[in-house]
């Protein structure tokens, strides 16, 4: 989906995107030893801006520090190096991977002894999930894969091999003819989407489940919190039983990929009357009027190139 650039910044300097290369017997190919994020840079009338930088890296290096991976950078030097990263590449939009990983040092489950090591590559990538569905929506399934139970691995850090999970909720959901896949939790409530968190909208009142039904905490979910509470809106961390998802006036999809989509089918069913509902929108035009920077940024989301 998303387009090569120029250079990828890989430990401390800058490289050519066909000669960034990690060692076939790193760690982190082997045992998916490595934390990531996904940032989003958006071209306004002001300029190009990273959408919530410092919380993105903040959230990278918890990630690093809950699986014992230290970085030779402290945080403000990580967001530094994303802004030059675009500037290096000369890009007034795109989106960001940095990861955390372990390269090679030696073969087994102990990654102690293999170096922690650091890249951010840059992509051209538009909407996730299609232009149209910001508007249209998405049909989505159950999927038959959930989360983990807590005491299993932590849902909290964004680790490359929580993803094995999140990649066969997608497959499935695309094999079944479906747009994404949302798992429910070890206890049979809903969790998330394989990459995205979810709201659910019931007689004015917005529902999403809360940390402990094994979801990866979402920026973009942070920022509907503060969204909703600017407009009045009353929300609720609760958990969220499959069949409520049916009954729903209003389901949304949010994400750094996914930004604010809303859902139109769950199981074949539709949602509301099939169509963006009224609160997805005003949340939606929220969102992207502080992006396109045709409103106040007065929660400092935007940092500028």
């Amino acid at each position: 989906m998303g387009v090569a650039t120029d250079k990828i910044w890989f430990d401390g300097k800058f490289v050519n995107w066909d000669d960034c290369k990690i060692h076939a017997m790193s760690h982190v190919v082997h045992y998916g030893t490595g934390v990531f994020e996904g940032i989003r840079c958006y071209k306004n009338k002001k300029g190009s801006a990273l959408l919530r930088l410092k919380e993105h890296i903040r959230r990278l290096f918890e990630s690093a520090k809950i699986y014992h991976m230290t970085p030779s950078y402290t945080q403000d030097e990580f967001c530094q190096f994303c802004i030059d990263t675009v500037r290096e590449n000369k890009l007034e939009e795109c989106y960001l991977r940095p990861l955390i990983f372990r390269g090679y040092g030696e073969l087994g489950v102990n990654p102690t002894k293999c170096p922690v090591q650091c890249l951010i590559a840059l992509l051209r990538w538009g909407k996730y999930l299609g232009v149209e569905a910001l508007e249209n929506g998405v049909s989505v399934c159950v999927s038959s894969w959930r989360r983990p139970l807590p005491d299993t691995f932590p849902t909290l850090a964004k680790a490359c091999a929580n993803y094995m999970n999140s990649q066969l909720i997608k497959m499935e959901a695309l094999m079944n003819g479906f747009d994404e896949g949302i798992a429910l939790d070890a206890a049979g409530y809903v969790a998330e989407g394989s990459g995205e968190n979810i709201f659910m909208v019931r007689n004015g009142v917005i529902y999403t489940p809360p940390s402990n039904c094994s979801i990866l905490p979402g920026i973009t979910r942070h920022a509907v919190f503060q969204i909703t509470r600017d407009l009045g809106l009353r929300v609720e961390k609760h958990i969220i039983q499959r069949e409520a998802l049916y009954i729903a006036d209003e389901l949304f999809f949010t994400g750094t990929a996914a930004e604010i989509t809303p859902i139109t089918q769950v199981d074949k069913i539709v949602i509301g009357d099939g169509k963006r509902g009224p609160i997805t929108k005003a949340i939606q035009d929220y969102f992207f009027r502080v992006i396109y920077a045709e409103a106040a940024d007065k929660f400092g989301w935007l940092t500028y190139i």
